[in-house]
């Protein structure tokens, strides 16, 4: 019984990741950069989104955002829209993750002609998101402050994948109890070199670092 439940995962696997690459190679015909946005609950991720729509306005930079939900609900992506960019909502049933299939279907509702990045606002949970590619060029994870500064050390695999480390809330260092040097230490023992961004977007405070990385990468 265990070994049939293991072939059934990989071929899901497997069918996940073929895909996967097709929504890439879709995105790169289009001249796409896509980003997995990840972080638990509260991290601040749709924050960090309009952010970074806000920053980028002023330089015509088109911005697609897809909205991942265990609830069949709008919130996120109404936000992103009153923000003048377009959003797709995605409703996972209940499923603690985005894959490949609810992007590819998310992508057809988006007017890919005219976007420069897309940013996929994966599922509020820090295991499952980390399994599932999905086609993007890179892996954010936003980390916040209050969360606590033993993250890396309780969830070891989704600091591994990453391309990308945002550190967020750091207005609130002075406030919290969170050991910096700790939680770097974690992170770099489990990927070593970590691209990394300490910022706060409630105060801009460390945003320009990550915005001049992100438009690297768009030209």
């Amino acid at each position: 019984m265990t070994e049939k439940r293991i072939t059934i995962v990989e071929k899901i696997m497997d069918a996940n990741d073929r895909l996967a690459s097709e929504n890439q190679r879709r995105l790169d015909l289009e001249n796409i950069f896509a980003i997995n946005l990840m972080a638990s609950p509260g991290a601040g991720k749709t924050s960090f989104i309009l952010a970074t729509i806000n920053a980028l306005l002023d330089q015509q930079v088109k911005i697609g955002v897809i909205e991942g939900d265990t609830a069949p609900v709008t919130i996120d992506a109404d936000k992103i829209i009153a923000a003048g960019m377009p959003a797709v909502q995605v409703n996972t049933g209940g499923e603690c993750h985005l894959d490949a299939v609810m992007v590819e279907n998310a992508l057809d509702q988006l007017p890919l002609e005219t976007l420069d990045l897309i940013i996929v606002e994966n599922v509020g949970n820090l295991i499952c998101p980390a399994a599932f590619n999905l086609g993007t060029h890179s892996n954010v994870l936003i980390s916040s402050v209050p969360e606590g500064d033993d993250k890396p050390y309780k969830y070891p695999n989704i600091y591994r994948g990453l391309d990308v480390l945002i550190i967020n809330k750091i207005d609130l260092l002075p406030y919290v109890d969170f050991d910096m040097d700790y939680f770097r230490q974690g992170v770099e023992m489990l990927n070593p070199g970590l691209v990394t961004f300490a910022l706060s977007c409630k105060t801009g405070e460390g945003l320009d670092n990550w915005l001049t990385w992100l438009k690297a990468k768009l030209l």
